[in-house]
């Protein structure tokens, strides 16, 4: 006999009865196959907690018309979600669908946002919550907590202490973490790819042999600062943790050969190593550094001032250096040529060279330096006072790619290199403080911006900062030319010039450092991002107004300019500096005295060459 089943099937577009009123209405566009798949939809932490209720039998689903971006594969999915850069918007596409979550969830904790308290007391509590759809804790893969800085506590990290997945993890300045705060963060973690505690002056040994014993996998180390650790937990860590690239030991003064040595013959695939002030690192770790580390591409061993001439010396002749890069000898007092040569040779093709303050360095280290050709991007000579025009003009003529230059201090310079430097095409940073020989002349050409041998390309010179303090033969007419001729300029230091100590040339200028005492406030002049701007509009207004009411004589210290030209290029032959008298040059220079060398760097305390003059 015939049955009529009709009335048993439950219409696809119809509610189900079985649901009832405690279940929704789905949307058009929700996922189907993630739902069926979970055996707890109630304990979702989305916001929705009937998604069990939610199920519908396979065969009203084929009938159901599925969206095209309900089809898109998750690969697609996360590469769509990775270009959001706003959390809101990640958070929102959580709360789309299950699968929308799964693949945005990750993306949204990966590294979550903790620049406020606020933020940072939410990111606790979700991560302790244990009844979370998601684990969320497993999914935090970086931390950064040194935005509160010496705010935070053991205390503090004490809740995060339960994500033990993290990749990455700053604490950077967070001065009152002690061992057991930082132990609790890295204990169980064999995640931890990169670990920053530098300014923590209470962590001690301890701490680093808590990330030899749990982190194998580390592959970055910066614990500048962290006085207290010695060479023992550091050999621990480099026995251990051997995939490590990147290691800074800045300031840490109990560090010795041992430990460098440890690193160098453990650590084979280092990149970078920095040992700034490490006081009691000598010629040993160095040749070990460069023996072994075939990988190394920056070594940075400023005010290392036990290193001499055997750190490189010692390699053995066929040792080279080809992924060597960047390499910072300051003030390494004790090298002489002869280390210089066997560093070229070694390392031929460094990019950044810095061997300010290595006082013994003479032309035969500038002629050697030329052997790096067009490979020399950034290099730094200041407080060389040996070298001359001679051997800078060499350097210029075959290393015409170099981009920041420092010659500061280097008091035998005079107008003649620095008209050869201005032809560099490439130049965006010079450094010539001190530099008392130049005039207006070296300021009118490095006006100029060339392209090519001969020739000249007017108002679009490369130059973005210039230190020019302290060189006390400069004039208002000469830096004026500069202003209007370097558009792209942000930077200028011009303390210790006469004509700048003028009350309405100083109100664009930036404010002096606290620490500075009250004379070199006094000659304090430098500007910087606006007040370059603003400057440049003053001058410009001011030689309008004496274009329109010439004066019979000129005023006293300025530069007297010839022109035949539309361009100061054209005057630069016919240029007249008033060169001030002793007293005046006495004057200038007494600021100076007051500051060790130390205190009177070349570069801005934003840039790339150094920290701003301090005369």
């Amino acid at each position: 006999m015939h049955r009529y089943r009709g009335s048993r099937r439950v219409s696809s577009g119809q509610q189900s009865e079985s649901s009832s009123s405690s279940s929704p209405e789905r949307a058009e566009d929700e996922d189907t196959d993630f739902f069926t798949s979970q055996a707890n939809d109630s304990q979702s932490s989305i916001g929705i907690s009937t998604f069990r209720d939610m199920t519908v039998s396979p065969s009203a689903e084929r009938q159901r018309y599925i969206f095209p971006v309900s089809r898109l594969p998750p690969e697609l999915l996360i590469t769509v979600f990775a270009r959001l850069s706003s959390p809101a918007d990640l958070k929102n596409c959580m709360l789309v669908s299950k699968t929308w979550a799964k693949n945005s969830v990750d993306l949204l904790w990966h590294r979550p946002l903790c620049n406020t308290w606020q933020n940072l007391l939410n990111v606790a509590h979700s991560v302790k919550k244990t009844d979370s759809y998601f684990a969320y804790y497993d999914l935090v893969k970086r931390l950064n907590l040194s935005t509160f800085g010496d705010e935070v506590s053991d205390g503090t990290v004490t809740p995060l202490a339960v994500c033990k997945r993290v990749e990455r993890l700053t604490l950077t300045n967070c001065t009152k973490l002690s061992d057991f705060g930082v132990t609790s963060l890295v204990n169980g973690n064999r995640s931890l790819l990169a670990l920053d505690i530098s300014g923590l002056d209470l962590i001690s040994d301890h701490t680093l042999l808590t990330v030899a014993d749990n982190c194998t996998r580390l592959q970055g180390l910066n614990i500048t600062g962290c006085k207290q650790v010695t060479d023992q937990s550091l050999i621990a860590v480099s026995e251990r943790c051997r995939s490590i690239k990147r290691l800074k030991l800045n300031d840490c003064s109990q560090v010795t050969n041992q430990s460098v040595v440890a690193f160098a013959k453990n650590c084979h695939q280092m990149l970078e190593i920095d040992l700034h002030n490490c006081e009691m690192v000598s010629d040993l770790s160095v040749t070990a550094l460069l023996t072994h580390g075939r990988h190394l591409r920056e070594l940075r061993l400023a005010q290392c001032s036990l290193i001499n001439d055997d750190a490189f010396l010692a390699l053995p002749h066929d040792r080279h250096l080809d992924s060597l890069r960047i390499l910072d000898l300051t003030a390494c007092e004790n090298l002489t040529d002869k280390a210089v040569e066997k560093i070229i040779h070694a390392a031929p093709r460094l990019r950044n060279l810095v061997l300010a303050k290595c006082k013994r360095i003479t032309d035969r280290a500038v002629i050697a330096i030329t052997k790096l050709g067009k490979n020399l991007h950034y290099v730094h000579l200041g407080h060389c006072a040996q070298i001359t025009d001679q051997a800078v003009n060499e350097l210029i003529r075959v290393c015409n790619r170099i981009r920041y230059i420092d010659l500061a201090c280097c008091h035998r310079l005079t107008d003649v290199s620095i008209q050869q430097l201005a032809t560099l095409p490439k130049l965006r940073r010079i450094g010539l403080v001190k530099c008392q020989s130049i005039t207006d002349r070296s300021i009118l050409a490095l006006a100029t911006a060339r392209i090519g041998p001969g020739m000249i390309h007017h108002g679009v010179s490369s130059l973005e900062r210039v230190h020019l303090s302290y060189c006390v033969h400069l004039t208002l007419q000469g830096v004026r030319e500069l202003l209007k001729y370097c558009p792209r300029l942000t930077h200028l230091s011009l303390t210790g010039v006469q004509a700048f100590l003028r009350e309405d040339l100083i109100e664009y200028c930036r404010e002096a450092p606290a620490e500075f005492t009250d004379h070199q406030r006094n000659v304090f002049c430098v500007f910087s991002g606006p007040g370059v701007s603003s400057l440049r509009e003053h001058l410009t207004r001011e030689e309008q107004y004496q274009n329109a009411h010439p004066q019979p004589h000129g005023n006293p210290g300025d530069v007297s300019i010839i022109y035949d030209g539309a361009h100061p290029h054209a005057a630069i032959q016919g240029a007249v500096a008033v060169i001030p008298d002793a007293q005046q040059v006495a004057g200038m220079m007494g600021a100076t005295v007051l500051g060790a060398d130390d205190m009177d760097e070349e570069f801005g305390e934003d840039s790339e060459l150094g920290v701003e003059e301090q005369g």
